[in-house]
């Protein structure tokens, strides 16, 4: 039970700070960093509605690299794309991106049990999805470049890679199965 009286998941609200006024500590397993359970809370919060952020982007990039397939290159609809492209995956896709990955970095901090399956199959789903992630800036520069070698059918494929990965990453954090 944390100090509010809820339960905390994966984490030891009763242990204090090795020092007195300074929130880390070395446990066990990893450095941690203690969090009141309201903080926890709050940051979990953020790193959900981050992530959320974060993957709506990856579903809407590649089908807008899908309809980029099937406009002209120089055409004014194809620089109208490169124009969303762009602002989606700089004002939207990477600060979640990167606010997920250092939310989730900070409560993987607050968490005393390293051993457990689930979490390290999530960590691993998270990697693919950053390589998906960084693939997708590389399909935009090229779109951008007006030098795309992919097909309409290519993207309608990759377009379906972040839900499949979004599926295990639920299913791990969820169900807990490993």
């Amino acid at each position: 039970m944390g100090r509010s009286g809820q339960k905390c998941e994966g984490r030891n609200p009763s242990r204090r700070s090795v020092l007195p006024g300074v929130p880390f500590r070395l446990s066990r397993s990893a450095f941690v960093i203690d969090l009141s359970t309201t903080a926890y809370l709050w940051l979990k919060a953020l790193h959900l509605i981050f992530a959320i952020a974060w993957m709506a982007g990856l579903f809407y990039l590649p089908r807008l690299f899908v309809y980029h397939t099937q406009a002209e290159p120089g055409s004014a609809q194809s620089e109208l794309f490169k124009v969303m492209e762009r602002r989606l995956y700089r004002a939207i896709m990477m600060p979640a991106m990167v606010l997920t990955v250092g939310l989730g970095t900070v409560l993987l901090l607050n968490i005393d049990n390293w051993i457990q399956g689930w979490l390290h199959a999530k960590l691993g789903l998270i990697v693919f999805l950053l390589v998906f992630h960084f693939l997708c800036a590389r399909w935009k520069n090229d779109f951008a470049r007006d030098a795309n070698t992919h097909s309409e059918r290519y993207f309608r494929f990759a377009n379906e890679i972040p839900t499949l990965i979004m599926i295990g990453i639920v299913v791990m954090v969820i169900v807990k199965p490993l």
